[in-house]
């Protein structure tokens, strides 16, 4: 599928590390190194503008390895960028860690995968079909 994007970074397009990957790396694109302490949050620009089709979201993602080996994530996983926004992708990242982490321009901060999705239409009704679960919640098949 062809996506339309403007690249205003100093960086190139994303692109899939791998013949199987389902996302592609974005980078920050920013004039100076971004320390983030423990606990604090910043969004982060990455110079990149889309304009998906109809049907479609980008799902911006965690990358594992700044996860596990530095404890930095997205905020708001999966981020969602909607098929008519049209402003600059920015990543909301956090330190999740108890040292600081710096940020470097060109860095890669998360992945970002384009999904399809549905368009809803309720119906409302007064009861719904049965099934074995039922109401349950979080945790009611107990553990092993």
């Amino acid at each position: 599928m062809k996506v339309k994007i403007v690249n205003k970074s100093k960086h190139n397009l994303p692109a899939y590390s791998t013949g199987f990957s389902a996302g592609m790396d974005l980078r920050a694109n920013i004039d100076e190194p971004v320390v983030l302490k423990s606990l604090e949050r910043r969004l982060i620009p990455t110079g990149l503008f889309i304009e998906l089709p109809a049907g479609y979201e980008a799902q911006v993602r965690p990358r594992s390895g700044l996860a596990f080996k530095h404890g930095v994530t997205v905020l708001n996983t999966p981020g969602t960028i909607d098929a008519d926004y049209r402003g600059e992708i920015g990543v909301i990242l956090v330190n999740l860690s108890n040292t600081d982490f710096v940020v470097e321009d060109g860095e890669r901060i998360c992945q970002m995968v384009i999904a399809k999705h549905e368009t809803v239409v309720w119906e409302q009704v007064e009861v719904l079909n049965e099934t074995d679960r039922g109401a349950g919640g979080f945790g009611h098949t107990g553990v092993k």
